[in-house]
């Protein structure tokens, strides 16, 4: 898995979407976008990616297409628009872009071919980075010390997964791990 985080500057949504699809179709690869104010961290999109690939090996997905069914993983519900709030909008947003081989067994380890598309969807974004899932090449900007990515907003990520101050009182978990839980509890919801 690698993730690019960068900036999209969305004309048209239909066309951007395509031009991702374009690039995940030429590298055999899943690419999905977040708007990455709402991404709690790294660890948040390997999880939903495990998820996602796991019901597609059970024939348990909610989605047919895999980005889909990532992207639901990752806002933690099971209606498509719904979960689409998470994805990304026309104007100017900050992003981060989830790249995966097509589902293989263990989704996480990064590839040439995911390589490649990675620099593919950086090229359609300003300012990009890329990481992969473990540890980052020595070439590529990290995520900060938490895993958060730069422009992770905790508020919009609790307004977003409706954590509110009795839940984040309750537990000594980070907010991070409160919205894994989200991500997780998808696959027995459904």
């Amino acid at each position: 898995m690698r993730v690019v985080e960068g900036t999209a500057a969305v004309e048209d949504l239909d066309d951007f979407v395509a031009s991702l699809g374009e690039a995940g179709d030429a590298h055999a690869c899943v690419v999905q976008a977040f708007d990455a104010r709402l991404v709690a961290d790294r660890e948040h999109l390997e999880t939903a990616l495990r998820y996602a690939a796991r019901a597609h090996r059970r024939d348990d997905a909610i989605a047919r297409d895999p980005a889909v069914e990532t992207l639901l993983y990752a806002a933690g519900r099971r209606q498509i628009d719904r979960a689409l709030a998470m994805g990304v909008d026309a104007g100017e947003t900050p992003v981060v872009v989830l790249v995966a081989s097509d589902f293989p067994e263990d989704p996480l380890p990064t590839s040439d071919v995911e390589r490649e598309c990675a620099d593919a969807v950086a090229d359609l974004l300003a300012d990009a980075t890329t990481v992969d899932a473990g540890t980052p090449d020595d070439d590529a900007e990290t995520p900060d010390a938490d895993g958060s990515f730069a422009a992770t907003d905790p508020e919009r990520v609790r307004e977003f997964f409706e954590i509110g101050d009795a839940e984040l009182a309750a537990t000594d978990a980070p907010l991070a791990a409160l919205v894994r839980e989200r991500v997780v509890l998808l696959s027995i919801d459904h």
